[in-house]
């Protein structure tokens, strides 16, 4: 190799070019029965946050307006932590889950 250059490993095929859809399919998880993530006060999501950020930022799309209250999929949480410093409001409460539980990583 000459000067700084650099090799990088192969990617699997599955792996380049890939979409962020595509590799959410590489996770696991291991749900707990009870939510890590909770909304404080949905009367926050509805009268003070029009555009609804939290179903925007969240890259599992874990947070879906549902008419008049916020339903949050915990099961398929990242737990990359967006949701707790990016609602405007401060209106998310995230704690890690349960020992043993939620995602489950996997090189590939």
């Amino acid at each position: 190799m000459e000067g700084d250059e650099v090799m990088s490993e192969p990617q699997p095929a599955s792996a380049k070019g890939a979409n962020i859809e595509e590799k959410q399919y590489l996770l696991r998880f291991n749900a707990d029965t009870q939510s890590h993530l909770h909304v404080m006060d949905t009367e926050v999501c509805m009268t003070s946050c029009p555009d609804k950020i939290c179903t925007i930022f969240c890259p599992a799309e874990v947070y879906k307006w549902e008419e008049i209250r916020m339903h949050v999929g915990y099961e398929g949480c990242h737990e990359c932590g967006s949701c707790r410093i990016g609602c405007p409001h401060q209106n998310i409460k995230w704690v890690y889950p349960k020992g043993g539980h939620g995602i489950v990583f996997r090189l590939g």
